[in-house]
């Protein structure tokens, strides 16, 4: 736990994110905050673009003048306990599906993408993101964790695409994420089940980096920092030797948005009404009054 003079919150006017910068570990630990339910929601999308803005000006601005404290690490958690992000905004995809407004959810997806992108090539600049999970991190929400260059989780951590279930599937980025990772087959084998894996799962096939216990998960940003201090040239180096062997392109992103858009725009009404069973279930459990947020901060 660190002092109250050693970070720094950086009033954003974002409702759905915090920013904390520690100058000490060269970090901003990028934080979602749920005012409603805990998905991709359009102010969520807006607010972590703005953050993002944030950041890359920090992280580039210190680069430029060579400040050896400059800001290094980006650590996107949740602030919900239990939950790091359940996803796409179900209610919004089905208002645009049964209006036909293909444009609005094009829209919405490229969005997606656009945060996504700039997370998993790290600004274009000598930075790595980090996403710290401790909770549910399901559909768009593992596709966040996953363009991420360093995914921590707690073992009690859950993923899942639940997509295929209501005859869509993910399509910001997921396979792509993935198939960086572990084989294309593999990739596409998680994506299909329709299954949620256990953190310890996913560690043993290589999709998370770092598994530690539950409750251990801020400890171990710490630690992974700690072991680079020093050594971050030579990881950065690395780094782009990956980048260059498996380069991850906007356009293939963009190209999955138009997939994934043309899909949707084709759900049947059994289809939406899944999504809605799925919705009811999301606000029966995170709805009005049925959890109490906690505001505790990480550090």
């Amino acid at each position: 736990m660190i002092g109250k003079n050693d970070y720094e919150v950086v009033e954003t006017d974002c409702q759905y994110m915090d920013l904390v910068f520690e100058p000490g570990h060269q970090l901003v630990w990028a934080r979602f905050k749920y005012p409603g339910l805990p998905c991709m929601s359009k102010g969520l999308l807006e607010d972590v673009a703005r953050a993002q803005e944030v950041i890359e000006r920090q992280a580039r601005m210190g680069r430029q003048q060579g400040d050896p404290s400059r800001l290094m690490y980006q650590v996107l958690c949740s602030e919900m306990p239990g939950v790091f992000n359940l996803g796409g905004d179900l209610a919004c995809f089905m208002g645009l599906i049964r209006t036909g407004d293909r444009d609005a959810l094009a829209e919405y997806a490229i969005s997606c993408i656009d945060i996504l992108y700039r997370s998993a090539v790290s600004y274009d600049l000598p930075f790595t993101t980090i996403a710290l999970v401790q909770g549910e991190a399901l559909g768009g929400g593992f596709e966040a964790a996953l363009s991420a260059n360093t995914l921590i989780a707690e073992k009690g951590a859950r993923f899942g695409f639940p997509e295929t279930v209501f005859g869509l599937f993910p399509g910001m980025g997921a396979f792509s994420f993935l198939a960086r990772r572990l084989s294309p087959a593999l990739a596409k084998r998680i994506i299909t089940s329709g299954r949620v894996y256990t953190a310890e799962e996913l560690y043993d096939m290589g999709v998370v980096d770092i598994l530690v216990g539950d409750g251990r998960g801020i400890e171990a940003v710490y630690e992974y920092i700690q072991h680079r201090r020093g050594r971050n040239a030579g990881f950065h180096g690395l780094e782009k030797i990956v980048d260059q062997c498996h380069p991850l392109p906007y356009s293939e992103l963009r190209d999955a948005v138009e997939v994934w858009v043309d899909t949707a725009m084709k759900l049947s009404d059994r289809n939406l009404r899944l999504v809605r069973y799925l919705l009811n279930a999301q606000q029966r459990r995170f709805g009005s009054g049925g959890l109490e947020i906690s505001r505790a901060r990480a550090v």
